[in-house]
C-alpha cells in the first residue's frame, strides 16, 4: 500500500509581524503629530502665571490672536457680534462660565472691548485662560 506523505503546513502558520509593525509605528508618529493641533486650531501663546487650575469640562472658550481677531470655540466672530453669538449658544448666560484665551502680544484695549462685550450679554463668570510658570522656564 503506498503512503501519502502529509506535510505539517510550517510555512502557512508562521505569520510574518513585520508589516504590521511597520503600519502600526506610522500611524503613532502619525497621532503624535497630529495630536497637538487637534487642542485647538489657533495659535494663541497665553501669559505664564503661577496659579493655574486645570480645566475639567467642556466650556465656552473666546480666544482673541495676535492679529486681534476673535474667535467663539474656534469659529471667526465679529466684536460686534460677540454678545449675541454667546447668547446663542448658552442655555443661562448668568450661570455660563466662559473662558477668554488671549494672546500676550493684545493690546489692554482689545481684552477689554471682549470683556466688557461679554458682561453686556450677561455673561457674569469670565475666567481669563493662562500657562503654568513652569513651562515658560523649562523651554529655554
Amino acid at each position: 500500500m503506498p503512503q501519502i506523505q502529509r506535510e505539517t503546513g510550517t510555512s502557512l502558520s508562521e505569520i510574518n509581524m513585520v508589516p504590521f509593525i511597520d503600519v502600526v509605528l506610522v500611524l503613532l508618529i502619525i497621532f503624535m503629530i497630529t495630536a497637538p493641533l487637534l487642542q485647538s486650531g489657533i495659535d494663541v501663546d497665553v501669559p505664564k502665571t503661577k496659579t493655574v487650575n486645570e480645566l475639567t469640562q467642556v466650556r465656552m472658550v473666546v480666544t482673541i490672536d495676535r492679529g486681534q481677531r476673535v474667535y467663539l470655540n474656534d469659529k471667526p466672530v465679529n466684536i460686534h457680534e460677540l454678545g449675541q453669538q454667546v447668547i446663542a449658544q448658552s442655555h443661562n448666560p448668568k450661570t455660563q462660565a466662559v473662558y477668554v484665551r488671549c494672546d500676550q502680544t493684545v493690546p489692554f484695549g482689545t481684552w477689554a472691548t471682549v470683556l466688557d462685550a461679554l458682561r453686556q450679554s450677561g455673561i457674569q463668570s469670565v475666567s481669563v485662560v493662562t500657562q503654568p510658570l513652569e513651562q515658560q522656564q523649562g523651554s529655554q
